[in-house]
């Protein structure tokens, strides 16, 4: 039985334990902590005296784990976080439920080896249900801090960011092991060497992206802008100051950022005039990104679904919608893209009726805006060769997302994204970090263009072009990206890694539930021999 003060420590300990693996992703960018980082926390949760304790600093790690990657929101949400953070912390529960079951002994027999397959396998668990939009979707996840290595990069190709974060696990579980489990030293070297033999195999063997051609694509960072009545349009001079300043170069296309045009082209015909001047002197169409309420005549929606060429059809709901729109030298060219996943709180709220108290406390959405009807992949004009996969914001969080527009035939992503919020935070980095995993995943060069930095563009294998521009920076930059052909293992197959896991984990459950039921049933009694009657 734990005293008060142990109980207290050990809590204190959970959450800092939790928070640790933060120092792994940007802007730390520890990322070879990750493959540590979680040892001290699943050490506290093995010697948890009893399963409610170890679910509480499961519990508490979790939120703990919440809290730092998210910590910059603070400006946003203020103190809706700290429920936020109590909330996601609940889906880390099985998890430590199961390090303490399977890692709290000496690791004899098959616990150890089955530890290194059920425990990440609980981890990615908890990383999947958080990755739905309505609880924040997947930043943050454990693989994703792994995104400058090029070893695990290639691993990405073949099971996504999934993959990578269940290898990250088990060499933290193998970790655990050595140092607890004397017993069980052979099968914790064999996981770790398993580890880096599927990592070497997987860079040796699997084929790369076969490039074949390039585009010159310019990205137009305007900088930071102070608010005001009029501060759309000073960021609309500033883009388009920059782009002018492209003339000359030959890009093959020009990305503007995030809510780079405050209003809506057909209600400002002039700013697409103005538009349109740009992209014949520059010689390049341009995709510029519209958050603005769209007036009744063209409440249009989206273009017809994946695969489609961006014509304007579909959606006609009334309100406020981020829009990716092709501009060319005649004008915009019908080709646009309506955000479909938006951020929980910062563009909509969910359950407004019992939420809505969140605009009272932080910067959430005053109204709600409206989200897209499906993917797009855009032609590009002038090159038929190329067709684009455009992407808002955190939308390239989502690996589904991009490897849906590989899928359709997108040959260069683009994400377009505003963090201008949280300049002086981890979030640029961090979100800027997250084109490199969905380049390496579907095998496509990505754009990642933003207002007032981080912009980056990575290559078909994720290994970044050129150099970042920097929060700091109001410039527009020239990038030659290759281009790739052929069909990454990710692409072709999907999410297998999260169906693998949830298999294992399935039959775990079936078994101990096998023998749970054979414990609880009393044995039969013996039958006793009928008794013979003898008759006088």
């Amino acid at each position: 039985m734990l005293s008060k003060p142990a109980r207290w420590w050990r809590a204190a300990a959970a959450v800092a334990a939790g928070g640790l693996p933060c120092l792994a992703f940007p802007a730390p960018a520890l990322w070879w902590l990750a493959y540590v980082a979680l040892v001290p926390w699943m050490l506290l949760l093995r010697s948890a005296p009893t399963g409610r304790r170890a679910a509480l600093e499961g519990w508490l790690g979790g939120a703990g784990f919440i809290l730092a990657v998210h910590h910059w929101l603070l400006p946003s949400l203020h103190v809706f976080l700290l429920p936020l953070a109590a909330l996601l912390g609940l889906l880390w529960i099985p998890w430590a439920l199961l390090v303490r079951e399977l890692l709290g002994g000496d690791g004899a027999g098959g616990r150890a080896g089955a530890a290194l397959v059920l425990v990440p396998a609980a981890w990615l668990l908890s990383e999947l249900a958080r990755s739905w939009q309505g609880l924040g979707g997947p930043w943050g996840l454990l693989g994703a801090s792994q995104w400058q290595v090029p070893p695990v990069l290639r691993l990405a190709s073949v099971g996504g960011v999934w993959l990578v974060s269940l290898l990250v696990a088990a060499v933290n579980c193998a970790v655990v092991l050595l140092i607890v489990a004397p017993a069980a030293r052979v099968p914790a070297v064999a996981g770790l060497t398993g580890c880096a033999v599927l990592t070497g195999v997987v860079w040796l063997w699997v084929p790369r992206p076969e490039v074949s051609g390039g585009l010159r694509v310019a990205v137009v960072q305007p900088g930071l802008v102070a608010d005001g009545p009029d501060s759309a349009d000073r960021r609309f001079a500033a883009g388009e100051r920059l782009t002018r300043g492209l003339a000359g170069q030959h890009p093959d296309l020009v990305v503007w950022g995030e809510s780079s045009v405050g209003a809506d082209l057909t209600a400002r015909p002039d700013l697409a005039r103005r538009l349109a001047a740009l992209s014949a002197e520059v010689g390049a169409p341009l995709l510029v990104n519209v958050d603005a309420r769209r007036p009744p005549a063209t409440e249009t929606g989206t273009a017809g679904g994946a695969g489609g060429t961006g014509a304007a059809v579909g959606s006609s709901a009334p309100g406020i919608y981020k829009s990716a729109v092709l501009v060319g030298p005649e004008g915009p060219t019908g080709a646009r893209y309506d955000k479909m996943r938006l951020v929980p709180f910062g563009e909509y709220i969910p359950a407004r009726a019992l939420l809505g108290w969140a605009t009272s406390v932080g910067k959430a959405a005053g109204e709600d805006r409206v989200p897209g009807d499906s993917p797009v992949v855009m032609d590009l004009p002038g090159r038929p060769d190329v067709r684009l996969g455009p992407l808002v914001c955190f939308e390239s969080a989502f690996p589904d997302m991009s490897r849906h527009l590989a899928r359709e035939g997108a040959g260069l992503l683009i994400a377009q994204s505003a963090t201008s919020s949280f300049q002086h935070s981890w979030a640029p980095a961090q979100h800027a970090s997250l084109a490199a995993l969905r380049a390496a995943e579907s095998g496509r060069p990505m754009v990642h263009a933003t207002l007032t930095g981080i912009s980056a563009v990575y290559g078909p294998s994720g290994e970044r072009l050129g150099s970042a521009l920097p929060t700091s920076a109001s410039t527009a930059a020239l990038y030659e990206v290759p281009l790739a052909r052929g069909t990454t293992l990710y692409v072709r197959f999907g999410d297998w890694p999260v169906g693998a896991a949830l298999a294992v984990l399935a039959v775990y459950c079936a078994a101990a539930g096998v023998r749970s039921f054979r414990a609880g049933t009393p044995a039969p009694e013996p039958t006793a021999p009928r008794a013979r009657t003898a008759r006088g």
